[in-house]
């Protein structure tokens, strides 16, 4: 027999196959399937001794020790007989490391069991013819090893497939109710939508689900994201709507806003632009742009109005100081009333105070109170002068007139309480009940002098 890797004249020495070449005795692609995937590469052991396990004749016949007894394997003619059982030894060595390569990927877990095993077949099967000397019994014990736990990995691993795909698909099935929940529930348009991104995210890493269930849970997830959509879009169609109404509202609020600008009204119409930002708060959100317009025309024209009463009551409390001014200087003109000297003349006196009083007007309310106090003050000295000159001349009339006075002290004293409330209208109509009873008095005293 003659060996077919005996080398040509001129070729390169048995044991270096050209590169890329097939190594002498590995098994073909075909038969034992791509070259295994390991992590980290097997600890080889050191070349055989092929003397062990085989020879090589003088006449160059090759043969290998098996359990079953000798089996020749080929012829070398490429030199003597030690290097054709070098050469063989190598080819045994080969062998020998492809197997360790299926041992090592079967122990990692890298790869795929039932290929390993495949290859671990092809490999057993080509034993008995291969042209290689060494421990075929060893390599052959092996791989039947490499066989039996391809088994066992194999069904191990669809095991680990089967609790994946369960894990999976539970996985999928709470993504899918989760967004069966946002797309029924949720008004958290921004948050909602983008954990709806999240989920179909999430899915697309998700593999090994059951063709049919995915499908199913699929379809649950795609139709929950459809009726959040429609949710959302009917949300914010209805949003447009209220907000082009909130336009109309709000433009007519400008119009009445700019009409009461120029009022000089005071107080009603201070009330009327509190009522017109209330009704502007309730209308709700025109379109941004609209809306930023609006609101500058609306604040615009509260800005005049307001700015306008500011300057009228500034001009006001000028005057109103003034007021107090001349009556504290009206008190000092007259400061010398003396009913005891002449009750005659300090009446006289005490009526022309009163009409340049009246006559100069209102003072600041934080005056008021001092103000009207020393005015008073005058007033009941000459009151009690009257009655006791009353007393002194007709108890009867005085009496009447006594009461009288009592009145206006009374009417005075609630004007005196409404000035300090700040209630002015009220002052002037308790004032001016005053002068009634005031004058009734004086009547009963003239009455009773006389005259």
């Amino acid at each position: 027999m003659t060996d077919s890797s005996a080398p040509k004249p001129g070729a390169p020495k048995p044991g270096a196959p050209k590169p890329g070449a097939p190594k002498p005795g590995a098994i073909k692609p075909s038969a034992a399937g791509p070259a295994p995937a390991v992590t980290h590469p097997p600890t080889l052991a050191p070349p055989s001794d092929p003397s062990l396990f085989g020879r090589v004749d003088e006449d160059g016949t090759a043969w290998v020790k098996t359990a079953e007894g000798e089996r020749q394997i080929g012829s070398w003619q490429a030199g003597d007989a030690a290097e054709g059982l070098a050469h063989f030894g190598r080819r045994y060595d080969d062998l020998a490391t492809e197997v360790a390569l299926l041992e090592a990927r079967l122990a990692s877990g890298a790869g795929d069991a039932k290929k390993t095993k495949a290859a671990a077949v092809a490999l057993a099967e080509s034993l008995p013819t291969a042209a290689v000397i060494g421990d075929v019994d060893a390599l052959a014990r092996r791989l039947d090893v490499i066989v039996a736990e391809s088994d066992q990995a194999a069904a191990a691993a669809k095991v680990e497939r089967e609790h994946e795909r369960e894990e999976h698909t539970h996985r999928k099935e709470e993504l899918a109710a989760e967004a069966e929940q946002i797309g029924a529930e949720s008004t958290q348009w921004k948050a909602a939508g983008d954990r709806l991104r999240e989920i179909l995210e999430e899915w697309k890493t998700i593999r090994g689900v059951d063709r049919k269930v995915d499908d199913a849970l699929w379809k649950r997830y795609s139709k929950a994201r459809e009726a959040f959509n429609r949710r959302r879009g009917a949300h914010f169609a209805e949003l447009d709507r209220d907000r082009a109404s909130a336009k109309v509202v709000k433009e007519e609020l400008v119009v009445r806003a700019e009409a009461l600008s120029d009022s000089t009204d005071w107080g009603p119409t201070a009330g009327a632009f509190r009522d017109l930002l209330t009704e502007w708060k309730a209308a709700g959100r025109a379109p941004r742009d609209a809306d930023d317009a609006l609101w500058k025309r609306f604040k615009g024209a509260q800005d005049v109005f307001f700015a306008a009463r500011n300057a009228a009551a500034s001009e006001r409390d000028a005057e109103f100081d003034e007021n107090a001014t001349a009556k504290e200087a009206l008190l000092r003109e007259y400061a010398d009333i003396d009913p005891d000297k002449d009750l005659e003349s300090a009446r006289t006196a005490l009526r022309e105070l009163q009409d340049k009083w009246d006559a100069i007007g209102k003072v600041p309310r934080e005056r008021m109170h001092d103000l009207e106090g020393k005015l008073r003050a005058i007033e009941k000295q000459v009151r009690d002068a009257v009655d006791s000159q009353w007393r002194r001349t007709d108890p009867e009339a005085m009496a009447r007139a006594a009461q009288f006075r009592e009145r206006v002290a009374q009417f005075e004293d609630q004007a005196a309480k409404a000035t300090a409330a700040g209630k002015t209208k009220d002052a002037e109509k308790a004032l001016a009940q005053a002068q009634q009873w005031r004058e009734w008095a004086e009547a009963a005293e003239g009455a009773v002098n006389g005259r």
